[in-house]
């Protein structure tokens, strides 16, 4: 009964498919502005521009922020960094001293600066010793460029001369409740710095852009620091000498 059912001749060759043509391999300038998206997400800190304007600084609440980075040396968080006092700034920025004769124009008179304490520097050092070589030595130098001198005033009030490297973000950074920070990090050597602008929130610009721009200029064209002991201050001193004969760092 079935054998007189036709079926349909068996197809034997698949039927061709057209294909697109392949993409037009990129141009040069694909290329290059590829090459320098991929770049720029790799930027080292220390590439970061040193001539800040009104329209390319970054601002974010206190709250959203960076902070210190630790990574995993928590040890590191209970290390102590001090107030500095100005002409300590300027030295450790290399910057030229202002003259005796007229000690009230001292520059940046709206910037805070946290220097590495004695303990601090002796810490790093036998911690990374105690450790055969693994714990860091780096220590950190904080910086902070105010809008104006009554803002600083305020806050050197209310801030201790002396705190743990832990206690920064919490009680310093996102202690600045109602105003917006830029963040800036170069790695120096041996001293990574953290330079922050605070202004109000809401206000537009920064008045002291130029003061920023000579602190950034400053850390960038500084060269790494190999060892931050001479830092430490001489028997017969509580603070770190800053005298003509004595280097701040050691560096290449």
């Amino acid at each position: 009964m079935h054998q007189n059912r036709k079926y349909p001749p068996t197809q034997t060759k698949k039927e061709s498919k057209t294909f697109p043509p392949p993409p037009k391999p990129p141009t040069t300038m694909d290329s290059i502005k590829k090459t320098t998206t991929k770049k720029q997400k790799h930027k080292h800190p220390n590439d970061q521009t040193t001539k800040p304007s009104h329209s390319d600084i970054s601002f974010k609440a206190s709250s959203d922020v960076k902070g210190l980075k630790f990574g995993g040396q928590f040890i590191v968080k209970s290390f102590t960094i001090r107030r500095a006092k100005p002409l300590e700034l300027l030295n450790l920025l290399s910057f030229p001293l202002p003259n005796h004769h007229h000690s009230s124009s001292i520059p940046f008179p709206s910037t805070i600066a946290f220097l590495p304490t004695n303990f601090t520097i002796l810490a790093h050092h036998a911690w990374h010793n105690l450790t055969l070589g693994l714990g860091t030595k780096k220590s950190k130098v904080l910086i902070l460029v105010f809008e104006s001198e009554n803002m600083k005033s305020f806050v050197d009030r209310t801030w201790p001369p002396e705190i743990p490297l832990g206690e920064v973000n919490k009680k310093l950074i996102r202690g600045l409740t109602g105003c917006e920070l830029a963040r800036f990090k170069f790695r120096k050597g041996c001293l990574t710095f953290y330079v922050y602008a605070v202004r109000l929130q809401g206000t537009i610009g920064f008045a002291c852009a130029d003061d920023l721009r000579t602190i950034l200029q400053s850390v960038v064209a500084l060269k790494d620091f190999l060892d931050h002991t001479a830092m430490l201050a001489v028997p017969n001193q509580r603070t770190i000498s800053f005298a003509h004969s004595l280097p701040v760092a050691m560096a290449h």
